[in-house]
């Protein structure tokens, strides 16, 4: 769509008055570079105004054709690395062209066969044909730098004073442009939202070739930078400025200047080069990856060929219950600590947005597992199910986002994430149902009986039901009356809210609030893959006493435990399963419900918290209270 390529086109800018020469050039495989020698360069103290050049760059298909240019001077310390060459370009290329387009820079730039540098910025709202030179000495010191993983920053500086943009251009244009392949409106309007912190803008644009591509990869060549690929594509593209023994430099100013990187490298195809009135811009496809971009830097990036960055695959499975329809997605994309979680929901939501084909209310059903060999069981595996008045597709991200977020960016180690595999179940019904009573079958109970406990609920427009969870008293448990809190799973909140108006002093209140750190990864992660489901219905102590979460069997510091002599527990016969019990006492089916038969399970085997699963979010929160016979004291004859 030609309109909205040229609106893609006025959006593009650098940081200050300087637009990076990057456009929609994406490509598939490509043959290895050749070796050669070290380049005959020349450097910035021997460059004069006037002096004439060429540049080399595709504008269509794969053939390299050259512009001359003309040195108009020395912009000195004006670029991020250093200083910049002003030129001026001419010929027939740019002529066709209309001046220095998106996806030119990277460009090599020769003075009497010397290489001088690379074409990486331009002006908007000119006639396009006057540009800056990054100096070759800059870009080839990226090849001296360690290699590492990217750092968990965003580093975009403020330009130097004297090429600040003007306050007419709209502050959008200064972020750093990522085009993407694949997604729908909605799904790149939240790329958008989330990566706005770190100055990057995502535009629709660009896709995949269907079959390889043969260009050599030389000076000149279009080269592809990729942090997502496969049914969906995000990244950028721009120019091969010299390649020697299987390493490669290319675009003359940073992709996201986020310093040792891991990205994709691919070659490109150009299509067609557009000329725009903000500026000129290229067309093309982006293809297999040919090797890594290991250093994201001022100068530009750099890549090796034939070494490829590690990945984590998408898996993502999505049905859509109404319309019956089950659309399988797949994607690799980056290990980036900060980036990953960001793309890979949306490329999750993605998938949710092309199956549904709606934007609205619902109720999800998530399964997710992120796999690593770094964590205790190498996978974080979560259930749950989720309901939104809005927009349930985003409302189904919510854990996948955290769980990304607990492996990546945790505060313990570095975890090799070696895989995200999601499968999500979208309704339009709404499948919430509210706590309207609970009543235990028995009010007077010794430590260790097993109470069964009737709860009513009440679906969305529909019959009141009744669920049977069982509550094993804590063989602990002293004398007198003990309140439980019945809930759902969701709803903690509520019950730190219920407890801490029932608290004695501020101070006690606030302890309710707090929730313990993670000593370690481990308990992280296990404290989401174990954290009650919002489809659960809950049953635990309240206990104002303990700081943290509610249902810990933890002994406070500073409690005074009971000196009360306990009388030994008589042997108990064995307990069935919890599973078994509730199978033994079926709730009343209700229309609409799984055929699967809710199975109660303990979620810390701290005899203190007992969970139910169901096929509805549980909301609200109620209390009982039931009057416990303690152990009576040892006597001796």
């Amino acid at each position: 769509n030609i309109d909205r390529m040229m609106l893609l086109n006025r959006r593009f800018h650098f940081s200050g008055w300087l637009l990076p020469v990057c456009g929609i050039i994406f490509c598939c495989l490509l043959t290895l570079g050749k070796a050669g020698a070290a380049p005959l360069t020349m450097p910035v103290e021997e460059i004069r105004p006037g002096m004439q050049g060429v540049a080399r760059t595709v504008v269509s298909g794969s053939q390299i054709e050259e512009f001359s240019i003309e040195v108009l001077g020395i912009l000195k310390q004006k670029g991020p690395s250093g200083d910049l060459i002003l030129i001026r370009a001419a010929g027939d290329v740019v002529d066709r062209t209309g001046g220095i387009a998106q996806g030119m820079s990277g460009s090599p730039v020769y003075i009497d066969g010397r290489l001088v540098g690379a074409i990486g910025y331009g002006w908007p709202f000119t006639d396009h044909k006057t540009g800056m030179v990054t100096p070759i000495a800059d870009m080839l010191k990226l090849w001296e730098l360690p290699l590492g993983k990217p750092p968990a920053v965003s580093m975009n500086p403020p330009p130097a004073d004297d090429l600040r943009p003007d306050e007419n251009i709209p502050e959008e244009k200064l972020n750093t442009p990522l085009l993407v392949a694949g997604f729908g409106d909605k799904a790149l309007a939240l790329l958008r939202d989330r990566l706005r912190p770190y100055n990057l803008v995502p535009y629709s644009a660009g896709g995949e070739a269907d079959g390889m591509l043969g260009a050599s990869l030389e000076p000149g060549s279009p080269i592809g930078v990729q942090l997502v690929r496969g049914d969906v594509s995000v990244g950028a593209m721009g120019t091969v400025t010299y390649v020697e023994d299987g390493r490669v430099l290319a675009f003359g100013h940073p992709f996201l200047k986020r310093g040792a990187a891991g990205y994709f490298m691919t070659a490109a195809q150009v299509l067609t080069t557009m000329s725009g009135l903000e500026n000129s811009f290229k067309v093309g496809l982006t293809g297999q990856p040919i090797g890594v971009i290991d250093q994201d830097r001022g100068a530009g990036i750099s890549g090796r060929i034939g070494v490829f960055p590690p990945v984590i695959p998408i898996s993502v499975t999505v049905t859509d219950q109404n319309l019956r329809q089950i659309r399988e997605m797949n994607a690799q994309m980056v290990n980036d600590d900060e980036l990953s979680p960001i793309l890979g929901i949306a490329t999750i939501f993605n998938a949710i947005e092309k199956t549904c084909d709606r934007i609205g209310s619902g109720t999800a059903r998530v399964k997710m597992e992120i796999t690593s060999p770094d964590i205790t069981g190498e996978s974080l595996k979560r259930d749950n199910m989720f309901y939104s008045p809005a927009n349930i597709g985003e409302a189904a991200l919510a854990e996948i986002f955290e769980g990304m977020a607990i492996l990546a960016g945790n505060p313990f180690k570095a975890v090799d994430i070696t895989g995200l595999t999601v499968n999500v179940e979208i309704d339009a019904a709404r499948r919430t149902a509210s706590i309207q009573e609970a009543k235990p079958a028995v009010t007077k109970v010794k430590a260790g009986d097993r109470v069964p406990i009737n709860v009513k609920l009440k679906p969305f427009r529909g019959e009141e039901i009744t669920r049977q969870i069982f509550f094993v008293v804590p063989k602990d448990q002293p004398s007198g009356p003990m309140t439980l809190i019945v809930r759902g799973g969701g709803m903690v909140p509520l019950v730190q809210m219920l407890a801490r108006q029932q608290a004695n002093g501020e101070e006690d209140a606030v302890k309710l609030w707090v929730k313990n750190k993670p000593k370690n990864l481990d308990d992280a992660v296990r404290e989401l893959s174990e954290r009650d489901r919002n489809n659960d219905l809950v049953v635990e102590v309240m206990n104002l006493e303990y700081p943290g979460n509610m249902g810990e069997t933890e002994e406070p510091k500073g409690s005074v435990k009971s000196e009360k002599p306990q009388k030994p527990q008589k042997p108990q016969p064995p307990q069935e399963d919890h599973a078994a019990m509730s199978a033994k006492a079926p709730a009343k089916s209700v229309p609409g419900q799984s055929a699967e038969e809710p199975k109660e399970k303990r979620a810390d085997g701290s005899n203190k918290k007992f969970h139910l699963t169901t096929d509805y979010i549980i909301d609200n929160v109620t209390q009982m209270v039931i009057d416990v016979k303690g152990m009576e004291p040892r006597t001796s004859n």
